[in-house]
């Protein structure tokens, strides 16, 4: 990947200043997150300055006790920039979901399990019941018409549902197999640009994220991931929670898994629905 050696020391410099500056035991505010996110992403490119920020944000601020060390901010940073392929936690996810999170992230072998459940946490906070505007129902919040072409009644209860909680995480998973195979067969084609000197790499996974998120013709008509607050920061987000759902970084007590805390509740609030 060209720029290697710059990008690596943009991680390196920003991982030790969150190292160093967390005595308090919380990392940044959600207020000077947001300002970050929005410099960056104007800027040009999600990468490598925003990258391992966020990633350390989401998995230590709010849960108290000793600041990450810097072994620990490698992994997480190593995490957050890899394949999304390493093995899940199923202690970090809803009980009752790890099997089809498992099975899901087995589908093809470009989505791991843990980008199945960190992609749930983006969508839908783990509530099964949640309706989106357009149409979209349940965890994975696939339109529609997405979710009639690629689920199926994998809970055998008898009908095929996007509010089943197991239907809809399969569908999620076929879905991002089909996206990655559409990635890879446009990298293959070289209808991609591998990297935009931005820290955008654009590789399969990327591209299925953006295009579960944006659709395939707006990346396709990128030549990747596109240079917008959404697709970019939506990719973000999912990579993101790579190392909480690897196990990397334990969560508050109390928390619920598969949900990441927030920093400002006093009192934990009720489990999301799974069923």
């Amino acid at each position: 990947m060209s720029g290697e050696g710059g990008e690596g020391g943009s991680s390196t410099a920003v991982r030790n200043g969150i190292i160093a500056g967390t005595g308090c035991g919380c990392l940044l505010s959600p207020l000077a997150l947001a300002g970050t996110l929005v410099v960056v992403v104007i800027m040009g490119g999600f990468g490598v300055l925003l990258a391992p920020l966020i990633a350390l944000y989401l998995l230590f601020h709010g849960g108290g006790g000793d600041p990450p060390s810097q072994e620990t901010a490698d992994q997480s940073l190593g995490i957050f920039q890899g394949d999304g392929k390493g093995e899940l936690d199923t202690s970090t996810v809803p009980a009752d979901l790890a099997d089809p999170i498992q099975k899901a992230g087995e589908l093809c072998g470009a989505i791991g399990p843990i980008v199945i459940a960190s992609q749930i946490e983006k969508e839908s906070g783990f509530n099964s019941a949640l309706v989106g505007p357009n149409g979209e129902k349940g965890l994975s919040q696939l339109p529609p018409d997405v979710f009639t072409q690629y689920g199926k009644d994998d809970d055998d209860n008898g009908k095929t549902s996007a509010l089943d909680a197991k239907d809809s995480i399969m569908a999620q998973g076929r879905y991002l197999c089909e996206l990655a195979k559409q990635g890879q067969q446009m990298i293959d084609a070289g209808e991609v640009d591998q990297s935009d000197g931005n820290g955008t790499t654009n590789t399969v996974l990327d591209l299925a994220l953006a295009g579960y998120d944006v659709g395939m013709d707006a990346v396709r008509a990128a030549r990747g991931v596109p240079r917008t607050n959404e697709a970019q920061g939506y990719v973000l987000a999912v990579r993101a929670q790579f190392a909480k759902y690897q196990g990397i970084g334990a969560p508050p007590s109390g928390a619920t898994p598969g949900v990441t805390p927030d920093p400002d509740a006093t009192t934990a609030g009720p489990a999301p629905t799974t069923t």
